[in-house]
């Protein structure tokens, strides 16, 4: 199957950052994609919709963008010219439209560099500025304290418990909420 990318709104976006580039995915990032994606502990602390076994197929199927709209500010982490993780935000329509969603997700073999926190110290600035956000949020499964600390390193603040939010291997999981805002335009926080 050929990997076609939608049309893109605007040029490709490239980021750089210590030791990683933030980059649109391509269509020769289906081998790295699926590399560091097929790994139950990377997928345990995601969405349902990054699956487990991770295939071709559906590595295939995200870079078409039939699983998450790759218009939407999605970038493919890229170390030492390889696509090794993801992050992305999903923003918010009609009455919501400056604020957005973010996720992440970072191949196994490159937990514990402190990586993910620089991807989102350099990632959140551009994405508020660029999408004119004033509210950009996360939700972490209540058992990953990884990824809250990525957040609460890049001035996230926690607001909140969503109880037995998700279900996750058949058991009610809590979300923990979080948050960083802006009050006007000019607010750099």
């Amino acid at each position: 199957m050929a990997v076609h990318l939608p049309a893109r709104e605007s040029t490709d976006v490239r980021l750089g950052g210590d030791g990683f580039v933030l980059r649109s995915w391509r269509p020769d990032d289906l081998d790295s994609l699926v590399r560091h994606a097929n790994d139950a502990r990377v997928v345990r602390g995601l969405s349902d919709r990054f699956p487990h076994p991770y295939t071709r197929e559906s590595g295939e199927r995200f870079l078409a963008g039939e699983i998450v709209d790759l218009r939407d500010p999605v970038f493919a982490i890229e170390v030492d010219g390889e696509a090794c993780g993801g992050i992305g935000a999903r923003p918010g329509e009609d009455e919501r439209v400056h604020s957005a969603e973010m996720g992440y997700w970072l191949g196994q073999a490159l937990w514990g560099r402190g990586l993910m926190t620089r991807v989102v110290a350099r990632y959140v600035p551009w994405l508020m500025a660029e999408r004119a956000l004033f509210r950009l949020q996360a939700t972490v499964l209540d058992f990953n304290e990884a990824s809250a600390r990525v957040l609460l390193k890049n001035g996230f603040q926690e607001e909140g418990v969503l109880r037995c939010a998700v279900v996750k291997s058949g058991e009610p999981r809590d979300l923990r909420l979080f948050a960083k805002v802006r009050r006007s335009l000019s607010d750099a926080s």
